[in-house]
């Protein structure tokens, strides 16, 4: 049962958590609405992605130093993944608004030419995730509530 003593696992997995759950109260304070659905959703403020890989380098480096090459490996994975949340994902989601618009004026369209306005509403449409990836400032706090956490974490149960 070595992997409940993995330091960097436990700091990433509760990184993920705690960046999930306070996107509810940050999200409450934006919008006087609350969304629970937010806990299990992508995309928003701060990036749970961003968190988990940056706790993760963060614990390794804690673990075995900044010259390991498992260090190596956890920063280079951390960059690409957070490259990856701003750029190739957010571009999809911004694609997704697009075809959402699209397809809601295809339904009107449709509804107005047959009687097709009938059908229940689930089977009418179905739409594509809009919130995919995320903005450089939802990434950064992300990254940054990651590192603060495993910091944290480690002066309180290691040291």
């Amino acid at each position: 049962m070595e992997v409940l003593y993995n330091f960097p696992l436990w700091a990433s997995l509760f990184s993920i958590f705690f960046a999930q759950f306070v996107k509810v109260p940050i999200q409450f304070i934006a919008t006087r609405e609350w969304n629970w659905s937010l806990i299990t959703s992508t995309g928003g403020m701060p990036s749970s992605h961003s968190a988990a890989v940056t706790a993760l380098s963060t614990g390794v480096a804690l673990e075995v130093g900044l010259s390991s090459p498992i260090f190596a490996v956890s920063a280079m994975f951390a960059i690409i993944t957070m490259f990856d949340a701003t750029g190739v994902r957010r571009q999809a989601g911004e694609q997704a608004i697009v075809l959402n618009r699209l397809m809601v004026d295809f339904q009107r369209f449709m509804s107005e030419a047959k009687g097709w306005q009938n059908k229940p509403e689930q089977e009418k449409r179905k739409e594509l995730k809009e919130l995919l990836g995320h903005k450089p400032i939802e990434v950064f706090f992300g990254g940054l509530s990651g590192i603060i956490l495993t910091l944290l974490l480690h002066y309180l149960f290691i040291v």
